[in-house]
């Protein structure tokens, strides 16, 4: 049964001033990947980090300072909250057990906690090196089967769209987090993963309603029909959306520590996906479809329609 649109949006003849706002985003985030570059957490290139549980009345710059009179270089100091009790996540370069255990046992002299307070974890670079290779393979394999989904669900010339949108909310994603100076760690490949899962889903949705009112198509252009499919399942995806970024948003206030990285990439992508489901895909595919003969003649028919 054909829905009947709660929206009238001419989405796609305004799809120029939607791949103008795309452009703009791409080569700000192209731009902070090349300027600021991505800092990428321990994990990755090994390091060590340690918890301190309880910090008492330390504060953070005490802390750092202490590090530092430790003979630690740069040390990240992130505050942290764990059943009402204040802590700290420090970072290091450190990647010797022995070097970061000693450097931990002369800041708890010099700040008067108690050694049982600090918990060190270091990690090598070659174990870093194992996870940025994980990483890299998961996201390729992802994209892989998504075009290969999409291909033998529909066909092959949304898949090629839909992989392009991802692109674009992968992009947007990791130039805002270049931008922001924020640490790339484990959670944040787990939330460009969950990106790809939520921005696939709407444009598959979009893509699903197009494909079922382009069956007998007459007497109007396939961009007109694909513009009036975004409209009948906009409602859809405005509430799929919220209700998939209201948990995420409260997650990026009121987590902890850890939990704010996975939450922050993923309200951006979120974001992202909904609009490039829309946005991206869906003009990218209308345009391409309109070049096939079929389509094309329609287009040159009904121009006026479009």
């Amino acid at each position: 049964m054909a829905l009947v649109p709660r929206f009238n949006i001419d989405f796609m003849g305004n799809r120029r001033i939607m791949f103008t706002i795309s452009a703009i985003l791409i080569v700000v985030s192209i731009a902070a990947l090349s300027v600021r570059g991505l800092k990428f957490g321990i994990e990755f290139v090994g390091g060590t980090v340690i918890n301190v549980t309880n910090a008492r009345t330390v504060t953070s710059e005490q802390m750092r300072t202490a590090f530092v009179d430790a003979g630690v270089a740069n040390p990240s100091v992130q505050t942290s909250t764990v059943n009402g009790i204040n802590g700290f996540i420090v970072r290091t370069d450190a990647v010797k057990p022995g070097e970061a255990a000693a450097s931990a046992a002369k800041v708890a002299a010099a700040t008067k906690l108690p050694k049982a307070d600090f918990q060190v974890t270091t990690i090598g670079p070659g174990w870093g090196r194992n996870i940025t290779n994980s990483a890299m393979l998961a996201l390729v394999l992802s994209i892989a089967a998504i075009l290969l989904y999409v291909s033998l669900r529909f066909e092959y010339k949304m898949s090629v769209t839909a992989v392009a949108s991802l692109i674009h909310d992968l992009v947007i994603v990791l130039g805002i987090y270049a931008l922001a100076g924020l640490e790339v760690t484990p959670n944040t490949i787990a939330a460009l993963l969950t990106i790809l899962g939520y921005s696939l889903y709407d444009t598959i949705v979009v893509f699903h309603r197009i494909k079922e009112n382009s069956q007998g198509l007459v007497k109007q252009t396939f961009m007109s029909m694909a513009n009036e499919s975004i409209n009948e399942v906009l409602i859809r995806s405005i509430n799929t959306t919220l209700s998939s970024l209201i948990p995420v948003v409260v997650m990026l206030f009121f987590g902890g520590a850890t939990l704010k990285d996975f939450a922050f990439a993923l309200s951006i992508g979120l974001l992202a996906g909904s609009y490039s489901s829309i946005g991206v895909a869906a003009p990218l595919f209308a345009m391409w479809k309109e070049t096939e003969p079929k389509y094309k003649a329609l287009a040159k028919r009904y121009a006026s329609a479009s």
